[in-house]
């Protein structure tokens, strides 16, 4: 017996590493999904405005709600409806900051913080007064496959929607440092009055910051939605990590949410498979 239970030891430990090359890799993929479009938006707005977690949180819900629509009313694929999702939240994004949250605010910090929160809850009750309490899930042709990478087995829409991840970060950072919107946003998060000073609009560049926040927001979505279910609260499972992701990446830098989800992604991994999904 005492044998039996060796030998059994030390086959676990052989498989160890794999299990954790396959958890680590499947946590990677998911981290990268759920918290990509939340952890941009708060790395776009940080240095333009306060951050208030539960805010991407609904907006969250909202773009999923909307890949959800197009999918089980249109028979969209989720992938090609982020075509149509990104620009409506895009559109929604910056009406909100313009029209609502600015003159609401009166520029202050205070009132950004208290505009948002009602907004928030308004939202998250308005989905619930039209969508109830049910999870709503979409089944595609793929939701199942798997591709093999070795000793991986990983789930095609999870990598799908890493690349689509790299991709966009990758276009985030250009848009940052090589276009005009990118320089203006970067002038207002270091000094607003200079900004303004030398004819940039502080109101128009807080808008777009937060139409780009929220089409980022679109994308995750459609990422998600192959593997992941959609209530009205499910932003906030994504939310609360993406908020730890871009403190660990650093608060404002795109690359760093980027790597920060990663390493989150490896420490959840490694945490399930020695300390138990039951913490």
């Amino acid at each position: 017996m005492n044998r039996l239970a060796e030998l059994h030891r030390q086959a676990r430990a052989d498989c160890c590493p794999i299990r954790l090359l396959r958890l680590a890799a499947a946590w990677l993929l998911c981290t990268a999904c759920g918290c990509f479009g939340a952890a941009a938006w708060m790395a776009l707005s940080h240095g333009l405005r306060p951050l208030l977690v539960t805010w991407p949180a609904a907006l969250l819900t909202v773009a999923m709600f909307m890949v959800w629509l197009a999918c089980a009313r249109y028979g969209l694929d989720p992938y090609l409806a982020i075509l149509f999702v990104a620009p409506a939240m895009f559109a929604l994004g910056y009406a909100l900051q313009r029209f609502i949250i600015g003159p609401a605010s009166h520029g202050k910090d205070n009132g950004i913080l208290l505009v948002t929160l009602g907004l928030s809850i308004i939202i998250e009750n308005a989905l619930l007064a039209a969508f109830q309490s049910d999870t709503r899930t979409i089944t595609t042709d793929y939701s199942f496959r798997v591709v093999e990478l070795g000793p991986l087995l990983l789930s095609f829409s999870r990598v799908v929607g890493f690349g689509v991840t790299i991709a966009t970060t990758l276009l985030l950072w250009l848009v940052l440092h090589q276009t005009d919107i990118g320089k203006a946003i970067r002038a207002v998060a270091k000094e607003k009055l200079g900004a303004s000073l030398v004819g940039i609009s502080v109101p128009h560049v807080y808008a777009m910051t937060f139409a780009i926040g929220c089409a980022c927001l679109a994308v995750a979505a459609g990422l998600l939605m192959p593997s992941f279910y959609v209530s009205p609260k499910t932003g906030a499972a994504f939310v609360l990590v993406a908020f730890t992701i871009v403190v660990l990446g650093g608060m404002g830098s795109i690359p760093g949410a980027l790597i920060g989800g990663l390493l989150i992604g490896v420490v959840e991994a490694a945490s399930s498979l020695f300390l138990g999904d039951s913490l």
